[in-house]
């Protein structure tokens, strides 16, 4: 019960911002409450985008968010020292710790078929014989509780808040009599954009998608809480719908389909099941050998970034992977976490980040004496937006410490 109480308080500082009787935050509360269970069984923010950006040397010491854990087994590939990953959600770092125990104690083969293909009969009966006895007593006890094993012989990736919200939308795109197989077979793109004009971007005029863009509740299930709602909002002039037609746009147009697998979560809620399919680094099988070497450097924490730094020594970390987490700050929130950012930064640490909207939010939110001590990389920055396929952000965000 404490641990339940914990964790509502956690997520409550995180998200609220508004009285509990007025509409927004009615919605604040609801979005708490999705958050305490499984949200991403993949995470949304491309690992290759991330790595290149910051261009770590092998030995760093990372700290990030852990969302659906892709990312943070995914940065092993770059050598670091130390992967601290954080989430609020107990969920996620459960799912993080499975992932662990699985490169850990798993063949490749065994690992593809729990995380890849993720709907094998067996991974149940895997995950509770030879993966739960390998876990910490919470882990265990959600793996092995509600079924939730069985995740993972139906279509893993179907499920959690943001699989749920892509099915419905598969739903809606059923009666609109959508048929994404010429997008999944697509030879250039050149195909996609054709098929993006005639078949996808008349959707966005339908009168029910306006009317379901315009409810903030609608839009819980991509992991939009109320206030990065209307930042999006303000970036659409005012309407989100705008916004998400250009996100889609960018998704389907801006990369081929044959190499992102974002593209194929969003269509097929899987991966490609092909021998060359697109898919996120740790998954690879040339980087297992790493992969499963390495797993012992992640450190799962159901805890706050701000309050889980604010623990580490002065000079501890070179890498900070912020996610949109601060989209849903307000200034003090950010103050407090930039200045246990910058106490425990190591000269030429680099912090990465993500926006819903294309704007950096630091500026006039973060004291400048604060904020002056690192440096806005522009061009990394720029490069970290082009490259990533996931695509549903409006800016990447890349900062230096100057010390």
């Amino acid at each position: 019960m404490t641990d339940a109480i914990n964790v509502s308080q956690q997520l409550g500082a995180a998200v609220y911002q508004n009285p509990r009787l007025n509409l927004t935050g009615f919605h604040e509360r609801l979005f708490a409450r999705l958050f305490e269970g499984l949200v991403y069984a993949q995470i949304w923010e491309d690992p290759v985008a991330d790595m290149t950006a910051m261009n770590l040397p092998a030995g760093a010491d990372m700290i990030c968010i852990a969302s659906g854990g892709c990312n943070a087994m995914s940065y092993l590939t770059a050598d670091p020292a130390s992967v601290t990953a954080v989430d609020l959600s107990p969920a996620h770092i459960a799912l993080l710790r499975l992932k662990v125990a699985a490169a850990q104690n798993l063949e490749q083969d065994a690992f593809y078929d729990l995380f890849g293909h993720a709907d094998r009969p067996g991974n149940a009966a895997l995950i509770r014989d030879q993966l739960a006895p390998q876990l910490d007593a919470k882990s265990r006890a959600f793996w092995t509780g509600r079924r939730r094993a069985a995740m993972f012989t139906r279509g893993f990736y179907r499920h959690g808040v943001l699989g749920r919200f892509i099915g419905t939308i598969h739903l809606l795109a059923k009666v609109a009599r959508v048929d994404f197989r010429p997008l999944l077979a697509a030879q250039t793109l050149e195909d996609q954009r054709r098929f993006h004009a005639s078949v996808l971007d008349p959707l966005f005029d339908k009168r029910i998608v306006r009317m379901l863009a315009r409810q903030r509740s609608s839009l819980f299930g991509l992991g939009i809480p109320p206030a990065q709602y209307d930042k999006l909002a303000a970036d659409g002039g005012g309407e989100v719908i705008a916004v998400l037609r250009e996100r889609v746009r960018r998704l389907v147009c801006d990369f081929p389909v044959q190499e992102n697998y974002f593209l194929w979560q969003a269509v097929k809620r899987g991966y490609a099941d092909t021998p060359d399919a697109a898919l996120p680094p740790y998954l690879v099988a040339g980087n297992f050998a790493h992969i499963a070497a390495r797993a012992g450097r992640i450190r799962p924490l159901n805890q706050s970034l701000t309050d889980h730094l604010a623990t580490r020594e002065e000079a501890s970390l070179d890498a900070y992977v912020l996610l949109d987490a601060q989209d849903w700050m307000n200034d003090a929130q950010l103050t407090a976490l930039w200045a246990q950012t910058t106490r425990t930064a190591r000269p030429g640490a680099r912090v990465l980040f993500r926006t819903g909207g294309t704007d950096d939010i630091l500026p006039g939110r973060v004291p400048a004496d604060l904020l002056g001590r690192w440096t806005y990389d522009a061009h990394a920055s720029a490069q970290g937006f082009a490259q990533d396929r996931s695509a549903i952000y409006g800016g990447v965000h890349l900062y230096r410490f100057a010390g």
